[in-house]
Formats: structure tokens, C-alpha cells, sequence
């Protein structure tokens, strides 16, 4: 049974930095890309980060700059690492291979104050 779990996020001002964690099981982790996803209220859920199983990333055009994504494929965990956060970023922050497969975690709440 494929399984994320995140964690990391909460409550920062603008201009703060946060830190979130991804445990896969489930998956042939070190074969897939992963990708870190968000859903705003009132969004839909969108493509934040992605990291090929080389470590080759990419971002979304306002993460570009700001946030960083990693993997440790001995933890089976992904990481994003956010830095000049923005209210904007506001959102649930979830994990997921890319493409996304059909299971979801909890996800994080992350909450950027003005």
C-alpha cells in the first residue's frame, strides 16, 4: 500500500523559512520522481517542486529562488526546504510521485502571515 506522510509545516511570517519531510512506503522510492504539490483554499492542487531519481529538479515559476528539493533515497524521503516565504504560499503541502499516483496523505499545513 503506497503511503506518504508530511510533515514540517505551520505558522511562519513573511520572509521566514520552513523545512518539510516526506515519508514514502509502498513505492520503489529510489526509481521514481517525486514531486512536492500544493492546494490553496478555493485551488486546485498544483506542481510545486519535482526531483528525478538522478536528483535532477525542477520548479514552478514562483517557487524558482526560494525553495529547494532533495531526496534520500536510504530514508525514502523527500524534503523541501522553503526559504523567503510569502503569504501567497499559504496551502496544504503534499508529496506524491510525478506523474501522481491515486494516494494522498494528510499533507502539511503551512500558514505564511503577513
Amino acid at each position: 500500500q503506497v503511503q506518504f506522510v508530511e510533515s514540517g509545516g505551520g505558522l511562519v511570517q513573511s520572509g521566514g523559512s520552513l523545512g518539510l519531510s516526506c515519508a514514502a512506503s509502498g513505492v520503489n522510492f529510489r526509481f521514481y520522481s517525486m514531486g512536492w504539490y500544493r492546494q490553496a483554499p478555493g485551488k486546485q492542487r498544483e506542481l510545486v517542486a519535482r526531483i528525478r531519481p538522478g536528483s535532477a529538479t525542477n520548479y514552478e515559476d514562483s517557487a524558482k529562488g526560494r525553495f529547494f528539493i532533495s531526496r534520500d533515497n536510504a530514508k525514502n524521503t523527500v524534503y523541501l526546504q522553503m526559504n523567503s516565504l510569502k503569504p501567497e504560499d499559504t496551502a496544504v503541502y503534499y508529496c506524491n510521485t510525478h506523474p501522481s499516483g491515486d494516494s494522498w496523505g494528510q499533507g502539511t499545513q503551512v500558514t505564511v502571515s503577513a
